[in-house]
């Protein structure tokens, strides 16, 4: 059982940046890919980003392309989402997840099996 917590969320103006990280409690956190999804108030949990168990490949939503950045980093078992240029429809809770996904399905919230607590983005404008 892969235990994820979610930390960095914030309120941040519009065009400031915030980074979230997601601790994974085991070094199995190499075998699983993992994911960032969002949810704002009324509206269903959506994909934000995708790194592959090896690293080498990511992807990520139309909205957040260039302005994001998925990573991981092996030595502290921690996946990490880099924000920048923030606007006020990133609001929303943002939850990190891992599982065996491939990528076909790569942006299926079910997919995942392991999520975190959520944490709070706030985007003033």
């Amino acid at each position: 059982q892969v235990q994820l917590v979610d930390s960095g969320g914030g309120l941040v103006q519009a065009g400031g940046s915030l980074r979230l990280s997601c601790a994974a409690s085991e070094r199995t956190f190499s075998n699983y890919a993992m994911g960032w999804f969002r949810q704002a108030p009324g509206k269903d949990r959506e994909f934000v980003a995708y790194i592959s168990r090896s690293g080498v490949s990511t992807d990520y939503t139309d909205s957040v392309k260039g302005r994001f950045t998925i990573s991981r980093d092996y030595a502290k078992n921690t996946a990490y989402l880099q924000m920048n240029s923030l606007k006020p429809e990133d609001t929303a809770v943002y939850y990190c997840a891992a599982g065996g996904v491939t990528w076909p399905t790569r942006r299926r919230p079910e997919q995942y099996n392991y999520w975190g607590q959520g944490t709070q983005v706030t985007v003033s404008s």
